[in-house]
């Protein structure tokens, strides 16, 4: 037995009906249901961030323990070479070569916090602001950075004064 065209297509137009209607049920459920809180341990995001700033804030993090510790210059060898692109890793080889300070953080010393804003995105990329808090809890200064990620690879690609 064989269909008609005509059969096929309300078949096809009933089944898109029925898709469409449980969904617009399921979506107002779903947004009047009790929000559900945090597991402890778990970490709370903000909803603004993307997945190239995670990294971004994950490769600072721990870029910034690795130079802080006294035997951390391998680690932080390994994290450049997994979090940079090799275009990046040559222009702060360069960058290094001249100014005598480290090129991921644009200076001699190391801070002792940051933190990682997303920003906006276009041509592949997307930037992220790095604020770098240096001193005492009681008098602290910031410096700030504009950091590039590919957005293809989420590598960072680019790394510059923010201000």
């Amino acid at each position: 037995m064989t269909r008609s065209r005509s059969a096929r297509r309300t078949a096809g137009r009933t089944l898109l009906a029925s898709a469409l209607l449980a969904a617009a049920v399921a979506v107002p459920a779903a947004a009047t249901a009790a929000p559900r809180e945090a597991s402890a341990g778990a970490t709370v995001r903000d909803e603004t961030e993307t997945r190239e700033s995670r990294l971004v804030d994950d490769f600072y993090s721990a870029y910034v323990d690795a130079v802080a510790a006294e035997d951390g210059g391998d680690l932080a060898t390994a994290l450049r070479g997994f979090y940079l692109t090799p275009g990046l890793r040559a222009r702060l080889a360069d960058w290094e070569a001249a100014n005598h300070a480290d090129g991921v953080l644009l200076a001699q010393d190391v801070p002792v916090d940051h933190r990682v804003t997303a920003g906006h995105s276009g041509a592949g990329h997307t930037w992220s602001t790095v604020r770098l808090t240096w001193g005492s809890p009681e008098d602290p200064a910031y410096t700030y950075l504009t950091v590039r990620s590919d957005l293809a690879t989420g590598k960072i690609s680019g790394i510059r004064d923010g201000e």
